[in-house]
This record gives structure tokens, C-alpha cells and sequence, in this order.
């Protein structure tokens, strides 16, 4: 006798299967390629920084407040401006943004495809952005520049669409490994906010080529981490009450600029002129800016590493927040190239500087990291991301906890206070709605046995077509299809008015029996112990609302399963996390008194 599982030996607990090594071998590939495009991007970034506020054709690295411009200098970012909308209209409107939505939107929507024009404009269009002043980081830019080359390499090869994603993310976190040196942050970004799944066929190419380009860098001596930090701070009730209120503020300051951003989108939006022509405006509110407070400008990585050390005062501090967050989010909205994560880090960082005069005593540049880290979470909803990030960046795993103490209360504001994401609300005003939870398909944890129906009615096989006319017609008939038994109880096939009138229209004699008329015909079946996952497919490939459930031992009808079975698992599971209950009598006599209540 077989046993009751032998149908679901194929059952694993991941479906992925040994194509996933070639897939990873690729994703090397695409990891050398992505970290030689996040070199050129920072190499692009500096030259343009040095035509244009210093007239020199160079890579040595010149501050931008030593310019020798003077008031002339707010003109740089206009030009810049001008010249990204120009590569926008005329080259590939792809290019506008900060690239992880755009990327998003890649995957989701556009089978991961993504052309050359995008893999070429966007990191020059960047460079040209960042490079005229644009308060922007690399690290957008270069995941959507990585994510293109990952997505060309793969439409070169016989890959499935789901592959194809696979190499584009793989090339995105290339890429921000080369820029950041982090490649743990790298993956948890995949996994958070550009995979759209947790599987290991994803997971293992995509750490593939985040630990290649780490190694690679490594190689060429790239700095790592880029922003050392020693400092810590002793878990105690005071400090965690620190951490908790950091987390809050960013969270709040998260929210402000994400409305900011996209109240400026709005605006821009209401301009009687052509989109190419808002870069110029966003760019001339940088350049005022830049007059105020020069190191609002650029990627200004100094800037944090002056937090981080302690040396930035609370009123500078306060002043390149302002300046830092308007600039950027008008430029931002007006749809130039540049990236979030470093103007992120850096407002974040100045509210942690300004706040750090209230609150616990702590190393020089503990709560500007913590309030860095717990920004950029809260603003992109990935406090995974944000605190391994951190802690990447500055070499320190002694303050994992206070960060993802701050990160996930940060990320619990956000979600409680936004329906969207910096990331997220670009793709969902084009009318695409995106869900960030990842949950167990309640289909792959049940059984047909839990939802099929065990009192089966049933037609035998002797009975006429005469019959099972009269049959499915009477008033009195409840279902619209009956499975077909024999004397031993197997299913020969399923009845219905459809079948009933093929038969008819075929000429069968109305005195053939339902065994005859089904003899040699195909049956599809279900069995008791296999998943509502696989059921689905069968019912979809026979095209039927409902399939017979025979056991495995002797083939004999034990049940009936259909489509509203399935919804009812739905169903249930919408009501596990609705309906609330509690164990002792008090809470359930409380549940009680309030149904009265509500009844009356």
C-alpha cells in the first residue's frame, strides 16, 4: 500500500534547482561589469565637479566652497540643469529621477528589461547633475546604471523573466558596492525593496555579485569602510529611551521629506512650460542655496564625516539641514538625475547633531549616525537596509543595536503616518499599486483535505443521458456538476449541462449510459494530501470550476473541491488577522458584552 504522502515526494521546502549556479556564475559577470560602471560614475563625478566650478581637466578631488566663481557660481547648476533635460527629452526620459524607483518600476512592469540609451545617459547624466552642484548621492544613478548593464547581459542569454530580474538586481547591487563598500546593505536592499520575493534562486546571485564587486574593489584599494566610526554607547533603559525618541524624530523628519519632495513634483507639475525646462528652475534653487550654505552642495561625504567626528556644530548643523532638504527637494521634483541615500544620510545626520544637546550623553557622532541610518530607513521603508548600511559604512558592529532600535522605530512611524514610500509613490501615481509584504502563499500551507467537501453527491455510471438531463434540470438539483462513479466507487468524469448538450448536439443516443459516453476520456483529479497551490494549476489547465478528490490508496471518491474552497482559505486567513479574541474569560466576556452592544 503507498503511503499518504507518496504523491508529495516532490514537495521541497524551496522550489529552486541547480539552475541557479549558472545564474550566479552570470551575476559575476554582471558584478565586474556593474563595479567598472560605479568606478567611471565616480570618476565622472569628479571631472565634471572640476570643469565646471574650477575650469580645470582633472580628477584631483577640489572642495566646491573653494571655487573661484564666486556669485557666479549659482549659474553651474542652471547650465547642468539644462543639459540633463536636454539628454532627457532627446535621449531617453528614463534618465529623470533618483533610479531606484525607475528600477522598480523595471522589474515589475517592464519584464526587467531595460535598453543601452539608460545604461550609457544615466551615469553620465548624473555625473553632469552631482558634478554641477545637484545635492544628490551616486549610489541611485549607479543602481540603475548597474541594474541596466545586469539587465542587458541577460537579454543576451536564453534567461526566463524572472532570471532576467535576478541579473538586474545583481547588477544594481554591484554597483552600490563599488560605490559604498557594502555589500551586506547591498543585498538586504535587494531583498527589501527590489526583488519583490525572499527565494534562494534570487538571493544566491545577488550576494554572488555583491561579494565579487567587494572583492574587486578590495583588489583596486578602494576605501572601506568609507566613514571609520568608534564610538558606541552601553545598552541601558536611559539610552534605549534615546534611541526610541531618535527613531521618532526621524521617522517625522522622513515624512516631511518625502511631502516635500513630491509637493515640489506637484508644483512643477502645474508650470505651463515642458518638463525639459524644470531642471533649470530646480537647478537655479540650488544654486541660491549653494550661496547660503556651499557644503549643501554635491554628495558632500564631508559632511558626514565631519558629523560622525563630532566637529559639526548644532546652528551649522541646523542651517545645512534647511538649506540641504529644500534644494534637494526641489531639484528632486523637478526631475533632474541623483540619487537619495547620501542627501539622506546627511539630513538625517544634521537633526542628529542638533539634537544631540538633549539627549543622552553618548561618543562624539553616535547620534548623528543613529538619526543617519534611521532616516534613510524610515524614508525608504528598508530599516534592514539603513542599518547594515551603517554599520558598513563605518566599520562599527558595536552599534547594531542602538541602530536597528532606531531604524525599526523610524520605520514604524513612516508606516503608521504614510501609505507610501519616497520610493513607491513615483510608480504608484502612474497607477501601479506595489505591496511591500512578503508573505507564505496561505495556498502552499494547505491541504484539499482541510477545504473539500466529504459528503459528495454523486451520479453512477448506469445512468442514461435521458437521465442526467432530467437530473441536472430538476428543480430540486443544487449543483451544477456531479462526478461520475462506478460500482467500485472510481471517478470516470464529471457531469454538467455543458456536457450534457455536446453529447446532444453530437447525436448520442439519449438511452447511452454516462459510463459509455465516458469511457477512454481524460479525468482530472485531486488527491486528499496534496496543496491547494497545485490545485489552482489543475483547475486552471482543465479549465473547470471544480475537480473530484480520489483517495491515492484505492482510487475511490473521498471528496469535492472547487474554486469558492480556494476563496474560503482567503477568506480565513483575512479573518486570523481581523478577528480579535482573547484566552482568559475576561477578555472573551468583554468580546461578548460588545457584540450585545453593537447588536442593539
Amino acid at each position: 500500500m503507498k503511503s499518504a504522502h507518496a504523491g508529495n515526494g516532490h514537495l521541497r521546502d524551496f522550489t529552486t534547482d541547480p539552475r541557479v549556479l549558472l545564474i550566479a556564475a552570470i551575476a559575476v559577470v554582471v558584478a565586474t561589469a556593474g563595479l567598472f560602471a560605479g568606478i567611471v560614475l565616480l570618476k565622472l563625478i569628479r571631472l565634471a565637479t572640476n570643469i565646471a566650478y574650477f575650469g580645470q581637466f582633472s580628477l584631483t578631488e577640489l572642495r566646491l566652497e573653494d571655487t573661484p566663481l564666486g556669485l557666479a557660481a549659482v549659474i553651474v547648476p542652471v547650465i547642468g540643469a539644462l543639459i540633463i533635460g536636454l539628454m532627457a527629452r532627446f535621449g531617453s526620459e528614463k534618465i529623470r529621477g533618483h533610479g531606484i524607483p525607475e528600477a522598480i518600476e523595471a522589474i515589475l512592469l517592464g519584464r526587467s528589461r531595460l535598453d543601452a540609451k539608460v545604461a550609457v545617459l544615466k551615469p553620465l547624466s548624473s555625473a553632469i547633475s552631482i558634478g554641477s552642484g545637484g545635492p544628490f548621492g551616486a549610489e541611485g544613478p549607479i543602481i540603475m546604471t548597474g541594474g541596466a548593464i545586469g539587465s542587458l547581459i541577460a537579454q543576451m542569454l536564453p534567461v526566463s523573466d524572472n532570471e532576467r530580474k535576478t541579473l538586474l538586481v545583481a547588477g544594481a547591487a554591484a554597483g552600490m558596492t563599488t560605490v559604498f563598500g557594502t555589500p551586506i546593505a547591498a543585498i538586504m536592499l535587494a531583498v527589501e525593496l527590489l526583488l519583490f520575493e525572499w527565494t534562494p534562486r534570487s538571493f544566491i546571485p545577488v550576494a554572488v555579485a555583491a561579494i565579487v564587486a567587494e572583492v574587486e574593489r578590495t583588489l583596486l584599494h578602494l576605501p572601506g569602510p568609507i566613514f571609520p566610526f568608534s564610538g558606541s554607547m552601553d545598552a541601558s533603559v536611559t539610552g534605549l529611551g534615546g534611541w526610541v525618541l531618535i527613531g521618532i524624530a526621524s521617522g517625522l523628519l522622513s515624512g516631511l521629506l518625502t511631502q516635500l519632495v513630491y509637493a515640489c513634483e506637484d508644483a512643477f507639475l502645474k508650470l505651463p512650460i515642458h518638463w525639459m525646462w524644470w531642471p533649470m528652475i530646480g537647478g537655479l534653487v540650488v544654486g541660491i542655496g549653494g550661496l547660503i550654505e556651499p557644503h549643501a552642495l554635491g554628495v558632500g561625504y564631508d559632511n558626514i564625516a565631519n558629523m560622525l567626528d563630532g566637529r559639526t556644530v548644532a546652528t551649522a548643523a541646523l542651517l545645512l539641514l534647511v538649506v540641504k532638504a529644500v534644494i534637494w527637494s526641489v531639484a528632486l521634483g523637478s526631475g533632474t538625475s541623483g540619487g537619495v541615500l547620501a542627501p539622506l544620510l546627511i539630513m538625517g545626520g544634521a537633526m542628529g547633531a542638533v539634537l544631540s544637546g538633549i539627549l543622552p550623553e553618548a561618543s562624539p557622532g553616535f547620534w548623528p549616525l543613529l538619526a543617519m541610518a534611521a532616516t534613510m530607513g524610515g524614508t525608504m521603508r528598508a530599516p534592514l537596509t539603513a542599518t547594515f548600511f551603517a554599520t558598513e559604512l563605518t566599520g562599527n558592529t558595536h552599534v547594531l543595536v542602538p541602530l536597528i532600535a532606531a531604524c525599526a522605530t523610524a520605520h514604524a512611524v513612516t508606516v503608521l503616518l504614510m501609505k507610501r514610500s519616497i520610493l513607491t509613490e513615483k510608480v504608484a501615481r502612474r497607477g501601479h499599486h506595489l505591496v511591500r509584504e512578503y508573505r507564505v502563499d496561505p495556498f502552499a500551507l494547505t491541504r484539499v483535505n482541510e477545504v473539500m467537501t466529504t459528503k459528495v453527491e454523486s451520479v453512477p455510471a448506469t445512468m442514461t443521458l435521458h437521465g442526467a438531463a432530467a437530473f441536472l434540470t430538476a428543480p430540486d438539483t443544487r449543483h451544477p456538476s456531479f462526478p461520475v462513479i462506478n460500482e467500485a466507487g472510481h471517478v470516470l468524469g464529471v457531469i454538467d449541462p455543458p456536457a450534457i448538450l455536446r453529447w446532444r448536439r453530437a447525436g448520442m443516443h439519449r438511452k447511452a449510459t454516462l459510463g459509455e459516453l465516458l469511457a477512454g476520456s481524460k479525468v482530472t483529479l485531486a488527491h486528499p494530501d496534496e496543496y491547494l497551490e497545485g490545485l489552482s494549476d489543475k483547475l486552471l489547465l482543465a479549465n473547470v470550476s471544480h475537480l473530484p478528490v480520489v483517495s491515492r490508496e484505492d482510487a475511490r471518491l473521498v471528496g469535492y473541491v472547487g474554486w469558492k474552497d480556494l476563496m474560503r482559505v482567503r477568506s480565513k486567513k483575512l479573518a486570523e488577522e481581523r478577528d480579535r479574541s482573547a484566552l482568559l474569560s475576561f477578555g472573551a466576556r468583554r468580546k461578548a458584552e460588545q457584540s450585545v452592544s453593537d447588536s442593539a
